[in-house]
């Protein structure tokens, strides 16, 4: 098939490399030139510019655009919009809002341009196990793109289908799926993201605990030198808890069991905070999730108001004083 690729970062180029890989004809733009190039090298076909790009490809024309959710999503989609004609097919791939795209398919139909909104999961590690594919918009634009999702996707591979899925004719099992109308697509992405903010924060915290099980304040009798790289490695194998964060986690603790290149700073997607606002729009309790954000709010603080409030609050009751100020007492700071 004939597909169009804007935006090549990590995500974008391993996406156009795989498509490639699979023999479909893919036209790039990047406003890296260098990106461009290297795509160039594979056998993408390159454009200078939108104009350039939209031009080069076959019609109907399909663009996937693989960019930041915001205004750089909003901005190029516009204006590539303005070279397209009827029937013609834009996919956001992006993390974009679902509300955002159901605000865009109505202007792009006005267009007569059909919307795709294309959660995409898979990393870096895409281009070869493959990215999980959750897609709304426009049912008959992913019939006719669905060999692209499809490429893309990892396939059954030695995962078996669940059972009792037997007679359900659905693509699930081949790691894509058609969601439903226009937000669908982001929508279900969106929550696996603030799951993934859950589930990455029990392994955080449980390893937390590991790393202090040997602390000199415990009884000497609870006191435990344990091997967290070995843990993650045995977790791995028959365990209710394996999952591929756990094998990411036993790489990393391989590799590094101090993680002490890592500043302990953790950002958020846009994402996560989306499905927390979803779930109060919906009266949906959503407690881990909401605690895995915070906690990724604190991690880039040394402390918060809140720590003084709980501070002045012990020290006015039971005149605990904080170690730091302990410090500072003796030496007449």
């Amino acid at each position: 098939m004939h597909i169009g690729m804007v935006g090549l970062g990590k995500m974008g180029g391993s996406m156009a490399l795989r498509l490639m890989k699979q023999k479909h004809d893919v036209v790039v733009f990047d406003l890296d030139s260098k990106k461009v190039k290297e795509l160039e090298s594979e056998g993408a076909k390159g454009a200078d510019d939108l104009g350039d790009f939209v031009k080069k490809l076959e019609k109907p024309r399909a663009i996937w655009l693989m960019l930041p959710a915001g205004k750089i999503t909003e901005d190029t989609m516009m204006k590539i919009a303005e070279d397209l004609d009827e029937d013609d097919i834009i996919i956001d791939g992006g993390n974009s809002k679902f509300k955002d795209d159901i605000r865009r398919a109505a202007l792009l139909k006005e267009k007569g341009i059909r919307f795709l909104d294309a959660g995409t999961s898979g990393g870096v590690y895409g281009e070869d196990r493959g990215y999980c594919l959750m897609v709304g918009g426009d049912e008959s634009a992913f019939k006719q793109v669905e060999p692209v999702f499809k490429t893309l996707a990892p396939g059954t591979g030695d995962i078996e289908e669940s059972k009792g899925r037997e007679k359900l004719n659905s693509t699930a099992a081949d790691g894509y799926l058609y969601c439903g109308k226009a937000g669908a697509g982001h929508y279900v992405k969106m929550v696996h993201n603030g799951i993934e903010y859950g589930l990455m924060q029990a392994y955080a915290e449980g390893f937390d605990i590991f790393k202090t099980a040997n602390l000199d304040t415990l009884p000497e009798e609870q006191r435990f030198d344990l091997n967290l790289a070995d843990i993650a490695e045995l977790w791995r194998r028959g365990s209710v808890v394996s999952s591929w964060l756990l094998d990411l986690t036993a790489l990393a603790l391989a590799e590094s069991k101090d993680l002490s290149e890592f500043s302990g700073v953790v950002n958020d997607s846009g994402e996560g905070r989306w499905t927390i606002e979803t779930a109060i729009e919906q009266a949906v309790p959503a407690n881990v999730l909401s605690a895995a954000l915070y906690s990724r709010f604190r991690s880039r603080q040394e402390s918060t108001f809140g720590d003084k409030v709980l501070s002045a609050m012990r020290n006015r009751f039971g005149g605990h004083v904080e170690p730091e100020a302990k410090a500072a007492a003796k030496t007449g700071e």
